[in-house]
């Protein structure tokens, strides 16, 4: 990592305060270049609060833009951070009409060329695709990295129409702290405690919204710009990484945007690519944002030829084979190039189960999997920890039905999404499949490649719900998650069913399982010829560099527990894990901020028995100033657990100033299983 104070402009920072739609006044920091021509502006549009929890990544790529002429700007969610008004949902119309009005407020700044672009991971990058998808006019351009043009069926919320647990669960939970905390009287002085009141009094867990619309309605349409890609009209460069669960969006835009449009999928988690965290290698991010908003943003010399728009629609990193690890800090692979998305490069080659791939089992096979299947799934959101990435899969393919190649004569690469075509049956009106594609090593190691589920209730089409007929035989089709991937020679393919994969998968109530015939069922893969990339050039990133660091102190990583541990109860025949997820932990600020983050999930379930899954989740986080007296404390507890009718949720919440409690609250909600 290089760190750069030598810009070509010098840079100024000051805090503002810019009306939203209907005027309240969302809390802003602003870099801009020291110039008197105007210059484009860049923002960044989040409700994770500017003056702490973001502001070691902000430090990073805010100043640097602005040293490189242009205003970046960072501004926190309505009733976020120190913003004025009520938190609300993910990206409600209130949020998205506040951040077409910044966009407006910002071009019609003096000191801004009246060209605007937006760029951020995750909750940046899901609303800046919505708001291109509103079509402000000073909005140019958007990068959007680790994001979705889909609410339902690729966020936090449901995977293949099933529930998620992990991160249903998980990320309720740590909305509901981070939406608990107070503004900084440092920057909004006395006000702070009355705003701070009324945003505990009107915080509702998301949980209650999210299980209410178990299936693809209007509710998750809201946003998802895949039912409108000709909306956005902005310049869109999109950005995944295959350690990431939202990838599968880059190739969806690919194929579906009009507007221009450039890819890039590397072997990363869920970071933005410089940072360096693993699986590496981290690229010049900054630097290849900077072509894309040099191209679509510079007024004076519209349409600049950065070469930019040369490069292939989409450049992916192929991993090679490498045994199984929670971690890597370098993922070995190449990059590739494809000039469209499907590309002419790609075959769909399929693989019949009865033929290259087979089981030992004769006939219909049964499919009837320990409700534990699923401990070695790894991170729903690997975020570049130790205890991130699936482990050997051995275990977990043993808990399955597996269908393997015989060894690889060649090498076969992949790129894009396997699919798998299934005849199946239920014995249940309910029921879901888990799909593994694993690469098993001639030592019999087996690493995870990628994955898929299909709840048999959304089989039809996620926004309908049709039970199934239990004597009844059924062709399915469902695809696994993109990635690229290269299987060497002496190597097996390994497609593993199951019907349970919990944690992340919220089992139905009676998880009976189902039964597959090989004959007519298939996996598919999307084999790519590397003939493609002759006489084309190599695809390459320059060095990562950044803005210098804010100085933020962290906790010895020493004093930190375990991330991830797994314990099995053996006379009960429970599996449960503990999950410490490492979103930032304690640190302290140069301006004196002290910020303590401790955070623990735990999942449990007995092997034979879905109803005996439960979830707990528990927040706590201090803020504290000495030099003004201000010292609070928020505990949050979320548990989720279901009968066969109903999922049964329970949320609780504590603030407190000064060791004295100011708020309180508990919500116990019945909410019937519609889908889960």
């Amino acid at each position: 990592m290089r760190y750069r104070e030598d810009f070509p402009y010098r840079t100024t920072c000051e805090d503002v305060s810019i009306p939203g739609a209907d005027g309240t006044l969302l809390y802003a920091r602003i870099w801009r270049p020291v110039t008197d021509a105007p210059v484009p502006a860049l923002l960044e549009y989040l409700p994770y609060r500017l003056t702490d929890w973001t502001a070691p990544r902000d430090a990073q790529r805010h100043p640097w833009y602005a040293g490189h002429g242009y205003a970046s700007v960072r501004v926190d969610v309505r009733g976020h951070g120190n913003s004025d008004g009520l938190p609300g949902d993910e990206y409600d119309a209130a949020e998205l009409a506040d951040g077409v009005a910044v966009v407006e407020w910002l071009a019609a700044q003096p000191w801004c060329s009246g060209r605007v672009g937006m760029f951020g991971i995750s909750w940046g990058g899901f609303n800046s695709l919505q708001i291109a998808a509103l079509a402000p006019e000073p909005l140019k351009a958007v990068v959007t990295v680790c994001s979705t043009d889909d609410r339902y069926d690729n966020d936090v919320h449901f995977m293949g129409g099933s529930v998620l647990a992990v991160d249903m669960h998980a990320w309720s939970a740590t909305m509901l702290a981070f939406a608990a905390r107070p503004p900084d009287p440092a920057f909004v002085g006395d006000r702070w405690r009355r705003m701070w009141l009324e945003r505990l009094g009107h915080i509702e867990p998301l949980i209650h919204t999210w299980l209410a619309h178990q299936a693809r309605d209007d509710y998750w349409r809201h946003g998802s710009v895949c039912e409108d890609y000709p909306a956005v009209k902005a310049a869109v460069l999109a950005v995944g990484g295959w350690a990431d669960p939202y990838r599968d969006t880059v190739f969806r835009l690919a194929e579906h945007l009009g507007a221009p449009m450039r890819g890039i999928v590397g072997p990363w988690s869920h970071q933005y690519p410089d940072r360096g965290l693993p699986p590496g290698p981290a690229i010049g991010f900054l630097q290849e944002t900077l072509r894309w908003w040099d191209h679509w943003l510079r007024e004076d010399t519209p349409g600049t030829d950065t070469g930019v728009m040369a490069e292939p629609r989409l450049r992916t990193w192929i991993n090679e084979s490498v045994p199984p690890a929670t971690r890597y800090a370098v993922r070995p692979g190449r990059w590739v190039g494809d000039p469209g998305w499907p590309s002419p490069n790609v075959t769909m080659t399929p693989y019949r189960l009865n033929g290259p791939l087979r089981t030992s089992l004769e006939g219909p096979v049964d499919v009837v999997s320990p409700q534990h299947t699923g401990v070695d799934a790894g991170r729903f959101f690997p975020f570049g920890n130790d205890a991130d990435l699936p482990p050997d899969q051995r275990e977990e393919d043993g808990r399955s039905v597996c269908f393997d190649s015989p060894p690889l004569p060649q090498r076969v690469e992949i790129l894009g999404n396997a699919r798998v075509r299934l005849r199946v049956g239920s014995r249940a009106p309910r029921g879901q499949i888990v799909a593994r594609l694993c690469d098993v090593a001639p030592d019999g190691s087996s690493t995870l490649v990628t994955r898929g589920v299909l709840n048999l209730l959304s089989r039809h089409g996620r926004a309908r719900t049709v039970e199934w007929s239990p004597r009844e035989n059924e062709d399915v089709s469902f695809d696994l998650v993109a990635i690229g991937h290269a299987f060497p020679p002496g190597h097996r393919l390994r497609l593993a069913l199951s019907s349970a994969y919990w944690p992340w998968i919220w089992p139905h109530p009676s998880d009976v399982g189902f039964t597959v015939e090989p004959d007519g069922s298939a996996l598919v893969l999307p084999v790519r010829d590397r003939d493609g990339d002759l006489g084309r050039p190599p695809i390459d990133f320059a060095e990562p560099e950044q803005a210098p660091p804010l100085g933020v102190v962290f906790a010895d990583p020493e004093t930190l527990g375990p991330e991830r541990v797994v314990t099995h109860d053996v006379a009960a025949g429970e599996w449960r894990q503990q999950v410490d997820p490492r979103y930032g932990g304690t640190r302290t600020y140069p301006d004196g901020l002290e910020f303590s983050e401790d955070a623990r999930e735990s999942y449990a379930i007995r092997s034979d028995d879905p109803l005996t899954a439960r979830t707990r989740s528990d927040w706590t986080v201090g803020l504290r100033r000495p030099e003004l007296g201000w010292d609070v404390r928020i505990t949050t507890r979320s548990e989720i657990r279901a009968d066969a009718t109903h999922f049964l949720t329970d949320n609780r919440i504590t603030a407190e100033e000064g060791g004295t409690v100011v708020f309180e609250r508990r919500w116990e909600r019945r909410i019937p299983r519609t889908n889960g």
